[in-house]
């Protein structure tokens, strides 16, 4: 964790708004894992088995002052937000928000919505050795992406508008939390404009594949991440140091891509991504559109160690982790595991200590930052898409998550006035909508945004409904035990216009 302390300092102005920590009791798989974790973080373990002792003795959790409703609200709904669109799109909405566990979070989140090609970017960053490598990730993988996806033409001019200093913009941000540090500012952008030179060079006229714009974005910036701190930038030590730890942290990610009713997601690691469909006979179903990278993919541990020697089998994963340390099998960022030996002795050891080298390191890299990019037409069935960290999948299943959404989406509808959705209509119709109103008034929720009331179920949910006692005892957790029970939270539920999708053309 030292190195991410140390980033988070040297790259940021600011960050998110601290939310008081929460947790929630986890399998015992999860519990261990994290369990592996804090020790490779060089806590002692007698120490953590301590606090998880005094956890679960009553006096000492009755022991924190009892939270009335309206703190709960406040520290739940600390960093909800709202977009609505109100031109003709496949999007209607999202709602997004973040619950901390890490102090300082480790995760973020950017929406961006693409201003010289058509479409909306949403991307959900899980950092790791701390939060820099997510934030820079976060500001700048959308804008190469961005950039991938421009024609020939297109790119050129906006090349020219670069070269020429003109603030041109590629995309339009929603709800931006990161600042970066000056210096870093003008690096990314130098290299940004580095890059939009060499793709206006190679780019050809061939038919255009969003999975190699995706997959050439992710590996360009990881590409330039690991650059940057190895390149003397001429104005002293001190930028290559910020610019070494951000490559030292690591970030798993998961950015969606939607244009009409065309929708790509590019992943690394363990953030997922799930469709939220309605069937004939109106049940809930959950479609995963990503694909994780960590020890449950056989798949993907098959392809790791075809990569090395057979004589490292027995040492590249151990404890379901690469090297017995990193718990994602892809990932921005974590040079450690992907610099030659040499390199880390000689440029990260004497800022990070031994211990930067990872046990058994013998035939690097060991991981990539190339993703996966998944592609799925949506249809008038396909009613929200719900992106988020690990954090929430490991407390709420897939299914879970896109029932307790579908729910909010019946509820929700009796907090507003009742409106007609179009002219026109027949008393048939109207009636419909009436009695779908009249349903929903039993699933009234306490939230608007559908992703507090989704941290709000991952966290307090039981059979009979949310337990108050149970949601204040666990937001009033110290700092050194909720990090054993839970990650930090990041949510985002985009909402699809049902009538848009039904007249797209095929």
């Amino acid at each position: 964790m030292a190195i991410g302390y140390i980033a988070q300092h040297l790259i940021t102005n600011k960050h998110l708004s601290h939310c008081a920590a929460q947790c929630s009791k986890r399998t015992e798989f999860i519990f261990k894992q994290k369990l592996v974790g804090a020790q490779t973080n060089s806590k002692d373990p007698s120490h953590i088995l301590t606090l998880c002792r005094a956890f679960h003795c009553s006096s000492k959790v009755n022991g924190y002052p009892r939270l009335t409703p309206l703190e709960v609200n406040s520290i739940l709904r600390a960093n909800e937000f709202t977009k609505e669109f109100s031109t003709p799109g496949s999007i209607k909405s999202y709602d997004s928000n973040q619950l901390s566990s890490n102090n300082p979070i480790e995760d973020t989140r950017l929406e961006a919505q693409c201003l010289l090609t058509t479409g909306m970017l949403l991307g959900v960053f899980d950092g790791h050795g701390g939060p820099s490598c997510a934030h820079v990730v976060a500001k700048r993988l959308l804008q190469y992406i961005a950039a991938c996806l421009l024609p020939p033409d297109v790119l050129s001019k906006y090349l020219q508008s670069l070269e020429n200093n003109e603030d041109i913009m590629i995309l339009k941000t929603y709800n931006d939390q990161i600042d970066l540090v000056d210096e870093l500012k003008e690096l990314y952008k130098t290299n940004f404009r580095k890059f939009v030179k060499e793709l206006s060079e190679t780019k050809s006229q061939r038919e255009f594949q969003m999975k190699e714009a995706m997959e050439q974005a992710f590996l360009r910036l990881d590409d330039d991440i690991s650059r940057e701190a190895l390149t003397k930038q001429g104005t002293g030590p001190e930028i290559n140091l910020k610019t070494l730890s951000v490559t030292m942290s690591g970030a798993v990610a998961c950015v969606v891509h939607i244009d009409g009713p065309h929708l790509h997601v590019a992943s690394v690691g363990d953030c997922q991504a799930v469709l939220g469909v309605l069937s004939d006979v109106n049940t809930w179903m959950a479609k995963k559109l990503s694909i994780e990278h960590n020890t449950d993919n056989s798949a993907e541990v098959n392809r790791i160690l075809a990569e090395h020697p057979s004589n490292e089998r027995d040492t590249i994963i151990r404890m379901d982790r690469l090297l017995g340390q990193l718990a994602p099998l892809r990932a921005l960022g974590d040079q450690r595991y992907k610099w030659s030996k040499a390199t880390l002795s000689e440029v990260a050891v004497p800022y990070f200590g031994e211990k930067t080298i990872p046990p058994n390191y013998y035939t690097p890299p060991y991981l990539t930052a190339r993703p996966d990019v998944t592609q799925h037409r949506l249809t008038p069935r396909d009613k929200f898409l719900v992106i988020a960290s690990d954090g929430l999948w490991d407390m709420v299943s897939p299914l879970q998550v896109v029932r307790l959404v579908g729910e909010h989406m019946s509820g929700k509808v009796t907090l507003n006035p009742f409106k007609l959705p179009r002219k026109n209509m027949r008393i048939a119709d109207i009636n419909k909508l009436l009695l779908q109103r009249k349903e929903g008034l039993k699933k009234k929720p306490i939230d608007t945004n559908a992703a507090t009331h989704l941290l709000r179920n991952a966290l307090g949910g039981t059979e009979y409904g949310i337990d108050h006692g149970k949601l204040s005892h666990l937001l009033s957790l110290p700092d050194e035990l909720v990090r054993l029970f839970r990650d930090d939270i990041t949510v985002t539920v985009v909402y699809f216009d049902s009538e848009y999708l039904r007249h797209s053309p095929a």
